[in-house]
């Protein structure tokens, strides 16, 4: 599939016609990215404006002691990066491939310039960045005030609402590889509290464990008012 087709997928870009797309195109270019390669750090940030083409990027933070935290990963489609005045707040943070990616990076000018001529994008663009604050606002809440087990839940709906995932039974399986140490990137969490966490929620049925895959169940989650 050429480049205007995976374009014309992104929600932010539904409101666009083909002319648009086309011009829309030569804004922008495309970088191959390998698996476990940075795209950013923090003291390698230059603005841009990002689309995820291919594959999934993580967004994370370091602590002094050289933690990680990770604040979202990201799947095609979804837009990271500040330019012209539109900041998706990501200047100070690592950006790491999960996978093999391919970016589309924005021309400052030209897009500057598509701005002003189509409003419409300008509208969805503004959405987005809503929603993204509400949805970081939502995380840090849980983040803050739950207990651990409540927090693991919370970081594998979200995942579940990014990546999908399929039934099995009373069980809904995410589909997105993730391992212990990752969840708890996540929460914020040591790996060791994450585990023994995991193995009290297998316990009560509130979810299912395999090798990089979690399956939850829906109505005791909701029960918890976790959903």
């Amino acid at each position: 599939m050429d480049k205007i087709q995976y374009l014309s997928q992104f929600n932010l870009l539904n409101s666009l016609s083909m002319e648009d797309l086309i011009e829309m195109d030569r804004l922008t270019s495309i970088t191959a990215v390998a698996k476990n390669q940075f795209i950013q750090t923090p003291d390698t940030f230059t603005e841009g404006l990002y689309f995820v083409k291919k594959g999934k990027v993580r967004l994370y933070k370091l602590n002094a002691e050289g933690k990680q935290f990770t604040l979202d990963i990201l799947s095609e489609g979804n837009v990271f990066g500040e330019m012209a005045g539109i900041s998706f707040g990501t200047r100070e943070l690592y950006i790491e491939a999960v996978d093999d990616c391919h970016i589309c990076l924005m021309n400052k000018e030209r897009f500057e310039s598509f701005l002003i001529h189509h409003p419409r994008f300008m509208m969805n663009l503004m959405k987005v960045l809503s929603e993204r604050m509400i949805d970081m606002s939502h995380l840090a809440q849980s983040l803050a005030l739950a207990k651990l087990h409540d927090k693991i839940l919370f970081v594998l709906m979200k995942l579940s609402g990014q990546f999908g995932g399929t039934e099995d039974c009373e069980f809904y399986k995410i589909n997105i590889p993730i391992s212990h140490q990752e969840i708890a990137n996540l929460v914020g969490a040591t790996r060791e509290a994450v585990t023994a966490a995991l193995q009290d929620l297998a316990k009560e049925q509130v979810i299912k464990t395999g090798f990089k895959t979690i399956y939850i169940h829906r109505g005791k989650l909701l029960k918890r008012n976790i959903i």
